[in-house]
């Protein structure tokens, strides 16, 4: 869902460069070929692919945080039925890419480890305050339709875990989508003042929704070479303006209005034209100085605490388990 960890600069390597082997390697990725974790891969490519699977996986647990905000506060239980199993799913969705994370030689405690000290970065938009029960159909609708946007090439990448987890993603963030779109479309086609609601969600969720994608083409550090490696397939801005042209007539149905006066199609473009983005707002929310940030961190630190006695547990239950298969292997022989 969220690549703007490829934004970055990269520390290069001291290893000297095998001309030949990435050459072999470099023809495997132009033939479509997955690479897997015991094939030889570049240490960029490597670190390349665990920021970016880290970040994903980050992301999908703090984006538990702002829709778990409203699991007790839903309008009616089947929404608070559809919500938690939304978050149930997220959880699900950075076990998987941790899982393949764990594929490059990093541990997950290394991984979890990064994100609470502040060393790993995790998707800006969920640094955002979720302030009515319309704000959890814009997550749906805008945030995952960024995400389903983002991530569908991904089923292609170029790195089999990856791709193998995307294709599972996909198809409960495509769901995710839908149930958010529903919520809106409810909302604006209720009384005004529910309409009035999924207009302000809409006003407040837009821009950060184009900021997902992360910074212009020309202002991406490492977005040729995740292209050139097949990690990647479109460039950010090709994916914004793809979420743009599919998005905007969505909320034109629905009577919604979006917050740029300079929103308008092009006849000759065939695309939406768009005002710009303020990227000084997304400097600083990615820098931790967004509305939720410290808030965010605060409360993954305090969950992660208080479940150490869960992990303790499960590694004395595993220890014991394997002492017992191990005796009665001992005794059978």
């Amino acid at each position: 869902m969220y690549t703007q960890g490829l934004n970055t600069h990269e520390t290069q390597g001291t290893s000297p460069v095998d001309t030949e082997r990435e050459a072999r390697f470099q023809a495997r990725i132009d033939a479509d070929e997955k690479i897997e974790p015991n094939d030889w891969m570049p240490a960029a490519y490597r670190r390349t692919l665990v920021r970016q699977i880290s970040q994903h996986a980050h992301s999908e647990i703090v984006g538990m945080l702002p829709e778990g905000n409203w699991i007790t506060r839903a309008p009616t239980l089947r929404r608070k039925a559809a919500l938690l199993a939304k978050v149930q799913d997220e959880g699900g969705h950075g076990l998987y890419l941790y899982a393949a994370a764990e594929t490059l030689d990093v541990t997950r405690e290394e991984l979890v480890e990064q994100l609470l000290t502040g060393k790993a970065k995790y998707s800006s938009i969920f640094n955002y305050p979720t302030l009515t029960w319309a704000d959890i159909g814009a997550i749906g609708w805008l945030v995952d339709g960024a995400a389903i946007m983002n991530q569908i090439p991904l089923c292609r990448c170029s790195f089999g875990p990856y791709a193998r987890a995307m294709i599972r993603i996909c198809k409960e963030e495509s769901f995710h989508q839908r149930q958010g779109y529903e919520i809106i479309s409810t909302l604006a086609r209720g009384t005004p003042e529910q309409k009035a609601m999924a207009q302000d969600a809409l006003d407040r969720w837009w821009w950060p929704s184009l900021m997902m994608f992360g910074p212009s083409d020309k202002e991406s550090q490492h977005s040729d070479t995740s292209m050139r490696w097949k990690i990647k397939r479109f460039s950010n801005d090709d994916l914004r303006q793809k979420f743009i042209d599919a998005t905007v007539p969505q909320g034109h149905a629905l009577g919604l209005v979006f917050p740029d006066a300079q929103l308008k199609w092009n006849e000759e473009t065939k695309n939406f034209d768009f005002g710009p983005i303020d990227w000084e707002e997304f400097r600083q929310v990615v820098s931790g100085n967004g509305p939720c940030s410290r808030d965010r961190m605060r409360t993954r630190r305090k969950a992660h605490a208080e479940g150490a006695w869960v992990r303790e547990a499960a590694l004395a239950h595993a220890a014991r388990r394997r002492s017992r298969e191990a005796a009665a292997k001992l005794a059978a022989e």
